[in-house]
């Protein structure tokens, strides 16, 4: 799947830095974000939101990484493109926050068993933002 940038669909800069880490290892060489000086990875990540030890986290996780947050999203009839549109930081929060979830096994259990048991929000640490989308009128949702 090509990488889109995120004028196109709505992806974030997370998720495309993602894909070229994937792309780099696929490729037979080891990401290695320790080639790259403190500094610039401080400034990397601050770019995209994270702090150094995230990034170096995330570089290992794969492009697929928040695709849980988007199965979520579906279940909750949010259009992640009408989000980042309207509100980008928030879209990339979540991402980000996906990205480094703890319980990946547990939600992905739980999306392919019945997506609207609402027991995902006790472990979700994007749970109170997706609640408080899903509170909106989205315009994507009407008839």
């Amino acid at each position: 799947m090509p990488v889109l940038s995120p004028e196109q669909h709505g992806h974030s800069t997370i998720k495309a830095f993602l894909q070229s880490c994937r792309d780099w290892v696929r490729g037979g060489r080891a990401l290695e974000l320790s080639c790259v000086g403190e500094t610039e990875v401080a400034r990397i990540a601050r770019d995209v939101g994270m702090t150094a030890a995230e990034l170096r986290l995330a570089a290992t996780q794969g492009s697929e990484a928040a695709d849980l947050l988007f199965h979520r999203m579906a279940a909750l009839d949010l259009d992640p493109e009408e989000v980042f549109k309207v509100a980008p930081e928030t879209l990339r929060d979540l991402q980000r926050t996906c990205t480094l979830c703890e319980s990946k096994r547990r939600c992905a259990r739980d999306l392919a068993r019945d997506a609207e048991i609402p027991a995902w929000k006790d472990y979700c640490p994007n749970a109170e933002t997706l609640t408080a989308l899903n509170g909106l009128p989205w315009a994507s949702r009407r008839e």
